[in-house]
């Protein structure tokens, strides 16, 4: 009798708002549970792809990796990588090595987890199918892996070097060891190139140059200009930015230049020079790149792109300030901005090698935050359940406003009715 009291009690001090918040907390906390239940699922999922990879059947291995490439490109799986990167890694090499090209190609992209690591173990391997492969969609595929590993995964200029050596010798093979055996680059090859080799170099920018290694560069990238190519132009122009950012074609005005590695007055005096007079000569073509007409069946789109980069770059030079550009990521995300051609590079690049799945890297990926100016909205930095109790506090909040003014109403109609009857 007594326990009934009490819990009769304990009733009438429960009212119906809190009743509201608490089934709010419980659907939040369920659908929470949910979640998890979707990532074991998803889990068991790729372990049975990584399974997959095993099997002698080509296209069972293609498909196991194409499947492994939509679920990291649609979601950021850094901890079931990390536990699994070595078996994935052998796996990934054994498919660029033996299989087909689009194996070689879907395990290429696969790998860009696990940093340094990963970039110990596969840069060896991309450089030598850099050589090798004739293919040029395998080749482009390596070429951005080899690329993104590199980026992420190097602890000093040294690592980067060797990945930025093995790129430059695809876009200039006269630098390179096999200068008889080499054939001439399909131009949709060339523009990824110097677009991953460009993405490559922008990590440089925190150590000092030696301006004397970049001459052969600057002045093959001159010559592209003048491709009959317009993405290769584009892409050349945007290796070119990046020179001038870092100073390589204004040394007197960079703090990464070390001039002083050139330690002889006739040596310093001859590589400023030749960089003024290499400026001089890129400035004049980009003047007519930038206002270069369309002919009959012209694609306008590539030619209004062309002729906006090199106005920007002769803006740049002109004033010292690079173009900002701003993404909108979602209208619950903030905007991701780009304000130096470093980031815009970067970010050209990683649009294109992400696909379908940069939206959501842009989002959820700290790496692509900490390369950009990313203004997040404050709500998104809660985690799960603060963003699910959140929601259900709003909910309570509105729950308890919508019943205060259903009673004030009812007030001012009862105060109403009086009135007419007195």
């Amino acid at each position: 009798m007594g326990k009934s009291q009490r819990r009769k009690a304990g009733g009438d001090q429960f009212d119906s708002s809190d009743a509201d918040s608490v089934s709010s907390i419980s659907t939040g906390l369920l659908e929470l549970a949910n979640d998890t239940e979707c990532l074991n699922s998803q889990e068991f999922e790729l372990e049975k792809y990584i399974d997959d990879l095993y099997e002698k059947r080509g296209s069972t291995r293609e498909k196991a990796l194409s499947r492994l490439v939509d679920a990291f490109e649609g979601h950021v799986l850094l901890k079931f990588v990390e536990n699994k990167f070595i078996t994935l890694l052998n796996q990934y090499i054994n498919s660029i090595k033996r299989g087909s090209t689009k194996e070689a190609c879907l395990a290429s992209r696969a790998i860009e987890n696990n940093a340094h690591e990963i970039m110990e173990e596969s840069v060896s391997h991309l450089s030598q199918a850099l050589i090798s492969g004739s293919d040029a969609q395998k080749k482009s595929s390596v070429l951005d892996c080899l690329a993104v590993v590199t980026f992420i995964g190097a602890i000093d200029l040294a690592e980067t070097e060797i990945s930025l050596k093995a790129m430059w010798q695809v876009i200039y093979p006269k630098s390179g060891p096999n200068v008889g055996l080499v054939k001439k680059l399909p131009s949709t090859v060339l523009a990824v190139a110097i677009s991953a080799w460009s993405f490559l170099l922008t990590t440089i920018s925190g150590w000092r140059i030696n301006p004397d290694n970049w001459k052969e560069s600057v002045a093959f990238l001159s010559t592209l200009l003048e491709d009959n190519d317009r993405s290769v132009r584009v892409a050349a122009g945007e290796a070119i930015a990046l020179f001038f950012e870092l100073g390589i074609l204004d040394l007197h005005r960079s703090d990464h230049i070390d001039i002083d590695s050139l330690n002889h007055e006739v040596l310093k005096h001859g590589m400023l020079t030749y960089m003024q007079s290499m400026k001089a000569k890129i400035l004049a073509k980009a003047n007519d790149l930038s206002v270069e007409a369309g002919g009959k069946g012209t694609d306008k789109k590539n030619l209004n792109d062309q002729r906006d980069l090199f106005q920007k770059i002769l803006d740049y030079v002109q004033t010292g300030e690079c173009p900002e550009i701003s993404l909108k990521i979602s209208s619950k995300h903030g905007l991701l901005r780009a304000s130096t051609w470093t980031q815009t590079i970067r970010l050209n690049f990683l649009k294109r090698f992400l696909g379908r799945g940069f939206l959501k890297h842009a989002q959820d990926n700290e790496l692509l935050h900490d390369l950009f100016n990313f203004e997040q909205d404050k709500t998104v930095s809660l985690s799960s359940i603060e963003k699910k109790i959140s929601r259900s506090e709003g909910d309570k909040g509105r729950t308890q406003k919508m019943k205060k003014d259903r009673k004030l109403a009812q007030e001012r109609k009862r105060g109403h009715l009086i009135t007419q009857e007195e």
